[in-house]
């Protein structure tokens, strides 16, 4: 559509995951029209993270040094660990302040489609960190569909015969929803983790 660099620029950022070719464009004419300290520190960044940030080796966290910082807190529990799919999930369920633990991140979900099958996650590393004896209980906190629920299913499987106690997220109903808004699959999840009051 466009010609040269600002063409180029557009279809790199369509290229980004939920930028389609209508905010793409938008963000391009963005920088172009942005003060060039502003540009130079957009792009300063870009680079900075590229060059400094890795993955934890202990958890697969993003980490900029060789430990993430959760795996550093010599405060953490290692008792319970919490499986997630990826880094974001860590800061969710971090930003509750109601878990102590430590983490591991799985890089993704179990998606056969997709050609992602548990060899290509960091389920052995997972293992191995279990294989410690350390554990008492692995929180399964994959996300809420089909490649989530799979994902959980395939990692309790393999599990639970090391004697650790599985836990899955309880899942349900959202505060301040309505009862007539919700799909009968989360009404039924509902139901089946409620509790005493």
């Amino acid at each position: 559509m466009y010609e040269g660099a600002i063409q180029d620029l557009i279809d790199e950022l369509g290229r980004l995951p939920g930028v389609g070719p209508k905010s793409a464009q938008r963000i391009a004419f963005h920088i172009l029209s942005s003060d060039t300290t502003d540009v130079a520190r957009l792009a300063a960044a870009l680079r900075k993270v590229k060059e400094s940030v890795r993955f934890c080796v202990t958890c697969y966290n993003v980490a900029e040094e060789e430990q993430c910082r959760i795996c550093r807190d010599p405060r953490r529990g290692n008792e319970v660990l919490c499986v997630v799919e990826e880094p974001k999930d860590v800061v969710a369920i971090e930003r509750t302040g109601e878990f102590r633990g430590r983490y591991h991140v799985l890089g993704g979900a179990i998606n056969p489609l997709e050609g992602i099958g548990p060899d290509n996650l960091k389920i052995r590393e997972l293992l191995i960190r279990l294989g410690n004896g350390d554990v008492r209980e692995l929180i399964l906190a994959t996300d809420p569909n089909t490649e989530g629920e799979a994902t959980a299913t395939y990692l309790a499987l393999m599990i639970k015969p090391m004697g650790i106690a599985v836990t899955r997220l309880a899942s349900g109903l959202p505060v301040g929803g309505d009862l007539e808004y919700a799909d009968e699959i989360t009404l039924g999840r509902a139901f089946e983790g409620r509790r005493a009051v």
